[in-house]
């Protein structure tokens, strides 16, 4: 569903049982090729990166603060979104490539298809509340693998941009669950860690027997 943590959609966004049609993996990526080769994208500049996957330490380690907003930060902020965009995603965090700096990038619509496109250095989750939903979650370092996962349906994110300018992004929806989810990376964790039951049961077995698991 993401990509840095949500899979691009295989599944409709996230209303609980929502039957809104599902965005064709294919459609949305001609579409992000399309602006990218216009320029109106980011990360046309980046590297596309290895992602990292569960089981690696980087992952489970929480974040550390961006304090040097130069070059250096600006080309990393690049090639999340070069690295995103290859792999279908819609967020994608540091960590992901194995940087472990709180940075995460995003280009993920909400449920009314509005686009939401940017990234937040140094982030805080403010506000999570409203319902609380469970729709299909996956994530680029738990490659092929989805469960459903309970979230709140808004979600608030201050942090900086990558010149150190203050910036505050509200989302509903699906995009409150990308910002969730990401927030989450940068401390360490992953959506498999809110799971409890059959849920978490059934993932942890799929990671055991996935290719890249073992």
């Amino acid at each position: 569903m993401w990509a840095s943590a949500y899979r691009d959609p295989l599944t409709c966004p996230n209303r609980g049982t929502s039957t809104a049609p599902a965005r064709h993996p294919r459609a949305l990526k001609d579409r992000t090729l399309a602006v990218m080769r216009h320029g109106s994208i980011p990360g046309t500049h980046g590297r596309v990166r290895p992602l990292t996957l569960l089981g690696d330490p980087v992952l489970r380690t929480p974040c550390e603060e961006v304090t040097d907003f130069g070059p250096q930060l600006a080309r990393l902020v690049e090639d999340l979104f070069a690295t995103m965009y290859a792999a279908e995603g819609v967020g994608l965090a540091a960590n992901q490539i194995g940087e472990a700096l709180r940075v995460f990038v995003y280009d993920c619509p909400d449920d009314e298809d509005v686009r939401h496109l940017g990234h937040v250095v140094n982030p805080r989750l403010v506000e999570a509340d409203g319902v609380v939903l469970r729709g299909p979650e996956g994530c680029l370092s738990l490659p092929g693998l989805e469960a459903g996962t309970e979230r709140y349906d808004h979600a608030v994110v201050e942090g900086f941009t990558v010149t150190g300018e203050p910036v505050t992004v509200h989302g509903t929806g699906w995009f409150a669950r990308c910002l969730q989810h990401e927030c989450e990376h940068l401390a360490g964790e992953v959506y498999v860690d809110r799971l409890t039951g059959w849920r978490r049961r059934r993932v942890l077995r799929q990671v055991a027997r996935a290719s890249w698991g073992g």
